[in-house]
């Protein structure tokens, strides 16, 4: 399993609507990804323009190349796009313990 983070910067006083782009680009485009898994958004508490999105992908493949590179991934970005101030910048990580 493979968690992506997308730390995302949007435009101020645009957080509702945001908010309710990516809840519904999450669930109608992202989740009929190959591979898909699950999600999470939080919003920043010091920095309310700023989120972290959280997909987990069965592989990093997944998301690099069957979800960036297909079809879906252009419908994602039209739904959210016009909220972002700067582009996302995104990683991938692995888990390496499991909590308590």
């Amino acid at each position: 399993m493979v968690l992506e983070l997308a730390d995302i910067q949007i435009i101020v006083g645009k957080n509702a609507e945001f908010e309710a782009a990516i809840r519904l680009g999450a669930e109608t485009v992202i989740s009929r990804a190959t591979g898909f898994r699950g999600y999470a958004v939080h919003r920043g508490v010091e920095s309310p323009e700023r989120y972290v999105l959280m997909i987990s992908w069965e592989t990093l493949e997944n998301h690099t190349i069957d979800f960036r590179e297909g079809p879906l991934f252009p419908q994602w970005r039209a739904i959210v796009g016009p909220f972002f101030a700067a582009p996302p910048r995104v990683e991938h990580v692995v888990q390496v313990a499991p909590s308590p």
